[in-house]
């Protein structure tokens, strides 16, 4: 019989007690690998044993027979459990039996007006989501669609009490991203595409791979599909199995590639989205970020995905595009409001409060303690502290990894900007009108 760890099934208390009081629609919020799949497999199975109906709503065809695979295993009744696509359901509302119970997996996408033509077809539903990260891409809550939040474990408690692995962060910078457009919240793909496909660049970053995280299973995310077949490319080129994986590719061929990682034949899996929201793959070692994002789920996602807990194991996270200066550490503490951000004053100026220090020798990425003189990776001593400015109250604190800059073109952050116009005399404003034409704050 499947049992819940203590943590999880606080949770499921958390959320009977909820509807006790009178919530309908509360959101479970847990970090990426804390168990979200089994917690709503205990839901459901409870809610089935006592002969009522679910309806379990995923946002990918990929997700419904993973799903269904982990219910069978924990024991629901799926002639009572509907699984199902969202876009797909929304479509058929008149031929679905009315279900007492709503459970939204990745509940930050439930604001989509597909999902409330489903929560509004079943008003007597009571509902209840799951996520890692409980906003929206512009940063609002989602206090539309849930009425309370149930807060679970942070990353770092999982952590510390081995659920998760620990990991070594590293963000050698390598291409220049600078004037990147954004497009629904998020940059443009094509635009990063073209920046990333270049010999120079797969060159850097399969010489990264083998100095950081050499011979490790490594899933690789890039920003198109002709981008990720390419990386895969440029690491078979270079004698390291790879593969390319997307949502196209056939169940068989997918099946195929996943048992191959699994089995060590194959060292990268290299992917647009795919190997993010909720999908489930073998144990990896090794994350390598390619897509620069505005999404802080999606950073989370993915930069997480190699953190899954073995013994001894220390997960690799190599950041290619900065992801780390726009959202901070995978396991930096959040404060989660249902309200929209403009509701709530501080709430801006506390997500981009990103406290983070890098070795300009192994490119080893940290969070910045007052004390932290030398690098915990190399042993490489910080000369001074650099501070940069707060400006409008958001503050950006990265050690810069580049010593000289000889045109703004090479400045890869704010506060590499902060130390150009710096050396050369200019007024902090400099900097900030530049980075933020470039993307580096908002």
């Amino acid at each position: 019989m499947k049992k819940l760890r203590p943590y999880q099934n606080d949770l499921v208390e958390d959320l009977r007690q909820s509807w006790r009081a009178g919530a309908r629609a509360p959101c479970i919020v847990l970090p990426c690998g804390g168990g979200k799949s089994c917690i709503v497999a205990e839901i459901a199975k409870r809610t089935t044993d006592n002969g009522k109906r679910v309806m379990f709503l995923v946002h990918r065809r990929e997700l419904v027979a993973q799903i269904r695979r982990t219910f069978v295993d924990w024991g629901v009744d799926l002639e009572l459990c509907k699984i199902g696509m969202v876009q797909t359901y929304s479509r058929r509302l008149g031929k679905l039996p009315a279900p007492s119970l709503i459970i939204t997996d990745e509940n930050h996408h439930s604001p989509a007006a597909t999902y409330k033509k489903i929560y509004d077809a079943f008003p007597n539903a009571r509902r209840v989501g799951v996520t890692a990260t409980p906003v929206r891409l512009n940063g609002d809550g989602l206090g539309d669609v849930n009425d309370k939040l149930i807060i679970g474990v942070s990353a770092k408690w999982l952590i510390e009490n081995h659920f998760l692995a620990p990991y070594d962060y590293y963000a050698p910078g390598i291409a220049d991203l600078t004037g990147l457009h954004t497009r629904r919240g998020d940059f443009v793909a094509s635009e990063i595409e073209s920046k990333m496909i270049k010999k120079a660049i797969f060159g850097d970053v399969i010489r990264y791979y083998k100095q950081l995280a050499g011979g490790k299973k490594a899933i690789c995310y890039c920003a198109t599909v002709k981008h990720s077949e390419k990386t895969a490319e440029a690491f078979r080129a270079a004698g390291i199995p790879a593969e390319h994986i997307d949502g196209k590719t056939p169940e068989k061929e997918r099946d195929r590639i996943i048992n191959d990682f699994r089995a060590g034949r194959i060292k990268i899996m290299c992917n647009v989205d795919l190997i993010s929201e909720g999908f489930d793959v073998p144990d990896c070692e090794c994350v390598i970020l390619l897509r620069p994002t505005q999404s802080l789920t999606l950073y989370i996602q993915q930069s997480m995905r190699c953190m899954r807990y073995r013994a001894g194991k220390t997960a690799i996270i190599i950041d290619h595009v900065g992801n780390y200066a726009r959202h901070g550490m995978p396991d930096d503490d959040r404060e989660w409001t249902l309200a929209k951000k403009e509701h709530v004053k501080g709430v801006k100026r506390q997500e981009n409060n990103v406290q983070v220090k890098q070795c300009p020798e192994c490119f080893y990425t940290f969070h910045n303690d007052e004390q932290a003189h030398i690098c915990p990776a190399c042993g490489y001593v910080f000369p001074n502290k650099r501070e940069v400015e707060e400006t409008s109250g958001e503050l950006l604190k990265i050690e810069s990894f580049k010593l000289d800059y000889s045109s703004p073109d090479q400045c890869g952050s704010y506060s590499e900007l902060l130390d150009y116009a710096k050396k050369r005399g200019w007024k902090p404003g400099w900097a900030y009108y530049q980075a933020k034409k470039r993307g580096y704050i908002h």
